[in-house]
């Protein structure tokens, strides 16, 4: 296989690792650990497919926002970002772009992507380009660069997709028929069964969930069928975790409103108020919720992140496009209200909160202490840091928050939440992250030196507390006709 070997300084075999404890940690417990990637949103038919990529643009680039915003800033003109530029000049402005990027996660990560998968270990400028660009397309070509292949050289064990109520998941049931050691596990994310804003593109999406549900919906009562009809589909084909994103979690209960009369009235194409929608969106949660507990599930919400905010470039482009920001929603009483909601009655599922907002790092941390109620370790997650927080500033923030106001021996630890076949050396980087901030403190004496020990929590942090936690299993899958 073809490489480009020159060596540099940076990212050595003790990047970020700036102690010989912080080293060991990282070599000896965290570094050969398997991956359980518990949330991504990679494409399932192209795991079951195993899909090989015409070049490293069509993996690298296609889909990748964080990378369109930074050659947006640029002033890289749209044509070769999203536009019909050819995938090699695309390539030449992200290789324009990246040395640009210095101190942004992106010059890490597209490093780090680079040596790990292809032996790169030049920083990619204008002068190596067409090498680089090249060689990296010609190794894509062997059989191995498929992505199952990229997914074993890290060794994910483990890949948690994303997936509608409506999804048919004909592809995950493909690939569990090979019998592959890789599982391939779908999410329930349900986000667009209360997003009653848009009466239309509700009506829409009904008619596909009647689709996959079998049943007619005319009322509230025969949506929560629909979907609960899709949840126990979804658990036989071994899902375990359902998610959902939204500002900030819902409660709401106006003793003035319906969820049965909102839901008709919004069939009729009458617009709902903003006090409509929080109550909607709160009893379908609710319900769904319930749901989750009676079948053992985990419960993700990604919560405030600020959506589309261009709107000229969403009309033009679409969602997910690199026009979405972090948003100021007050979260705190709202988390609190729709956990206790849901606890009166011990209908609480293990749950995952994740923060788009530095500023909640507190909030988040001390909430899921408040409804730890010692029937499951770790039962409440403040989940990994999550979108523009995932970058090392944010990602020592985080761990530092949940040390202070939590369990840290508790933690479920990193994900990769991407679109890309390329991201899971973030896996490395959070593990090298985390070595260092545990040897650092041994070094000043605020830990024991007790290599055992730690060396135990840090393994379990990066792969045996999300192993139990959700208990992903081929067993878990039931016999589909």
């Amino acid at each position: 296989m073809t490489k480009l070997t020159q060596q540099t300084s940076f990212l050595s075999d003790d990047f970020l690792l700036k102690n010989k404890f912080s080293q060991r940690l990282y070599h000896a417990y965290a570094k050969d650990l398997p991956i359980i990637d518990y949330h991504n949103h990679l494409p399932p038919a192209e795991i079951a497919s195993n899909r090989k990529f015409e070049n490293i643009s069509s993996i690298w680039l296609a889909g990748d926002h964080y990378k369109w915003r930074a050659m947006r800033t640029l002033g890289i003109d749209e044509h070769y970002i999203t536009g019909k530029a050819s995938a090699a000049e695309k390539f030449d402005k992200w290789a324009y772009t990246l040395p640009y990027t210095v101190r942004n996660p992106l010059f890490h990560w597209s490093a780090l992507e680079l040596k790990r998968y292809f032996g790169v270990t030049d920083l990619l400028s204008p002068t190596n380009s067409s090498n680089i660009y090249s060689t990296t397309s010609e190794i894509l070509q062997e059989e191995s660069f498929r992505t199952r292949g990229l997914l074993e050289r890290m060794k994910v064990e483990v890949v948690g997709t994303t997936d509608d109520p409506t999804d048919d998941l004909n592809h995950h049931l493909a690939y569990r028929k090979e019998g592959l050691s890789m599982g391939m596990y779908p999410t329930f994310r349900p986000d667009k069964a209360f997003a009653i804003a848009h009466p239309q593109n509700y009506r829409t999406y009904l008619e596909a969930l009647e689709t996959a549900a079998g049943i007619e919906i005319k009322s509230f009562e025969t949506l929560m069928e629909a979907l609960y009809k899709r949840i126990d589909y979804f658990n036989s084909m071994g899902c375990r975790v359902a998610d959902h994103g939204l500002e900030r979690l819902c409660f709401s209960t106006n003793s003035q409103l319906s969820a049965d009369r909102i839901f008709k009235n919004t069939l009729s194409g009458t617009q709902p108020t903003a006090a409509e929608q929080e109550y909607f969106t709160f009893h379908v949660l609710t319900l769904l919720s319930k749901q989750y507990h009676a079948k053992g599930w985990v419960q993700q919400f990604h919560l405030g992140a600020l959506r589309n905010t261009n709107e000229r470039m969403a009309k033009s482009l679409g969602a997910d496009t690199g026009f979405d920001s972090i948003g100021d929603f007050d979260q705190a009483r709202f988390l609190a209200s729709f956990f206790n909601e849901l606890d009166k009655t011990d209908q609480l599922a293990k749950t995952v909160i994740y923060n788009n907002n530095p500023r909640d790092n507190g909030v988040f941390a001390s909430m899921i202490g408040n409804f730890n109620d010692g029937s499951i370790k770790g039962k409440m997650q403040y989940g990994s840091s999550w979108w523009y927080l995932d970058q090392k500033d944010g990602m020592e923030k985080q761990l530092n928050t949940l040390s202070n106001l939590g369990l840290l021996s508790c933690f479920i630890g990193m994900l990769t939440d991407s679109r890309s076949f390329l991201s899971f050396p973030r896996h490395e980087y959070f593990r090298r992250i985390l070595c260092q901030l545990i040897g650092q403190e041994v070094e000043q004496g605020e830990l024991p030196w007790d290599e055992q020990w730690l060396g135990k929590i840090i393994q379990d942090v990066c792969y045996y507390n999300a192993k139990a936690y959700f208990n992903f299993s081929p067993q878990n899958y039931s016999t589909i006709a």
